[in-house]
């Protein structure tokens, strides 16, 4: 039996799932999984699963591929170490890419290492087309953003209005993907997904909206170039056990990690 030793930066409600629906169906491999977290839990009852609470204990357990599932200071604290390393990691949280200078940094450190950085598409679809199209040129590209009012909470957005009281659809922000990363940051992924899939931080633009006639994670997007055009809209169910993450975002990470076995990549 094959083996693939799997490490992990975060064992929150992401990983939590991810590590579930992994050891579901293994392929047939011999799969171990080693999770760093801030304070060690107690046992989950997994024989395959180990947690560690330092960067050096994760990469002495040899991984083949790191999955960050934490957040962007996770990311930017440990992220650098693991390409470093020489190991592949694959960065749950890629709103951290918005912060000036990060991305030169992953990429230096992943040269350094000889590793690659993996920025999954997570909650949104399209990614692969888009990042085609920029190949040809890209003239537009924009995302919107539409959650229901209690999807918001705890972020800039409690600044700006009641959310509690809104009877119509609010706009919270409109800017460059750059800025709405750093005004939200926990809701920044999805805008950065499609910025670096795209046209850049700086150039692709973006709408918040609080919406209190929606009840899942709307995401738009459209995009111009030469290729033609592009508009597609999601709206993302939830995860079961972590309502602001959508349950598309785990799944897109799980079919990453599968890809590092499989023969037929797609």
């Amino acid at each position: 039996m094959k083996s693939f030793s799997l490490g992990m930066i975060g064992f929150g409600a992401i990983g939590r799932s991810l590590v579930d629906r992994l050891n579901k169906d293994t392929d047939g491999l011999d799969l171990t999984i080693t999770a760093l977290v801030r304070h060690a839990p107690e046992s989950q009852g997994l024989s395959n699963l180990t947690f560690v609470t330092d960067v050096e204990a994760l990469l002495r357990s040899k991984p083949e591929l790191v999955v960050e599932c934490a957040s962007q200071e996770a990311l930017a604290q440990h992220g650098p170490a693991v390409l470093t390393a020489g190991v592949d990691l694959v960065a749950a949280s890629i709103g951290a890419l918005s912060q000036p200078g990060f991305e030169q940094r992953l990429e230096s450190a992943a040269r350094k290492g000889a590793a690659r950085l993996f920025l999954p598409a997570g909650a949104v679809a399209g990614i692969d087309g888009l990042t085609a199209a920029k190949l040809a040129g890209l003239t537009q590209v924009t995302y919107v953003s539409r959650k229901p009012p209690n999807a918001w909470k705890g972020t800039h957005a409690e600044t700006l209005c009641d959310l509690d009281s809104l009877k119509d659809e609010t706009l919270l922000f409109e800017g460059t993907a750059r800025e709405g990363s750093r005004l939200f940051p926990k809701n920044a992924n999805v805008a950065a997904t499609v910025a670096l899939a795209g046209l850049g931080l700086d150039d692709t633009r973006i709408k918040v909206i609080a919406d209190p006639k929606v009840d899942r994670n709307c995401h738009e997007v459209e995009a111009e170039g030469a290729f033609g055009t592009l508009a597609l809209r999601l709206a993302n169910f939830p995860s079961p056990d972590n309502p602001k993450t959508s349950f598309l975002t785990i799944l897109s990470l799980e079919r990453t990690v599968r890809n590092r076995w499989s023969r037929i990549v797609i």
